[in-house]
């Protein structure tokens, strides 16, 4: 089973107040850049076979951090990058928050094409697509992980729950957070949502106390989900 640990990048100084979104020359914060360095340290005890990176600085530094001292190349793929805002780019939240299709995106976000940019449906394509391929490219054994943002990571992870766009709202994907994915022949498994803890990977089970294999493809029967 192929394993994918999304991270989202760490704090810039436009995350929370501004939409950043595609905007160039948006590099991590100071507090970003310690975010960056905790992330490598909490992956520090994973054998990575890839990291790839949207082309956008603010995940590429963070995708750095990981990588040094690994001997592994940052890869950019730019099926990653963040949503095309459009004419949205580079304004306040506060003021965006009073348009119409503030609403639309928080209730109804698989209806949404944002002004002069991306709809958010042709953003989940582009990055769920690039996940199938990666995880072909790098094989079923591979541990690799992708630094997106946000609103790429929802929707990711609302792909690998079977939730339809609507609801990925309801997912959260904080700076420098992590989470994980296997992608079994018949389904994936969200392992971890939005962690932040150190990172040490379920090895895989032959058989579970009478559940099913899962390095076939399917899960042990029971267990539940950690918080953190």
């Amino acid at each position: 089973m192929t394993t994918l640990l999304l991270a989202r990048h760490g704090l810039t100084d436009l995350t929370g107040p501004v939409l950043a979104g595609r905007t160039p020359g948006v590099h991590l914060s100071e507090a970003g850049r310690a975010q960056a360095v905790a992330l490598a340290e909490r992956v520090a005890g994973v054998k990575l076979d890839a990291i790839v990176s949207s082309p956008l600085e603010r995940c590429r530094e963070t995708a750095q951090s990981v990588a040094e001292g690994r001997g592994v190349e940052v890869r950019t793929d730019d099926r990653f990058i963040e949503c095309g805002y459009g004419e949205w780019t580079g304004r306040p939240l506060a003021e965006l928050a009073k348009e119409p299709l503030w609403r639309v995106v928080q209730a109804h976000p698989s209806a949404v094409t944002f002004p002069g940019g991306e709809s958010l449906p042709e953003m989940q394509h582009r990055a769920v697509a690039a996940v199938r391929e990666w995880n072909r490219h790098l094989g079923e054994k591979a541990v690799y992980l992708v630094c997106s943002h946000g609103d790429v990571i929802k929707a990711i992870v609302a792909d690998a729950l079977g939730l339809h766009l609507d609801q990925f709202q309801r997912i959260t994907a904080d700076p420098a957070a992590l989470t994980v994915i296997r992608y079994a022949p018949l389904r994936p498994f969200v392992l971890k949502v939005n962690d932040m803890g150190q990172l040490r990977l379920p090895e895989d089970s032959e058989e579970k106390d009478g559940g099913e294999n899962i390095t076939g493809s399917d899960a042990a029967v029971g267990g539940g989900p950690g918080t953190t």
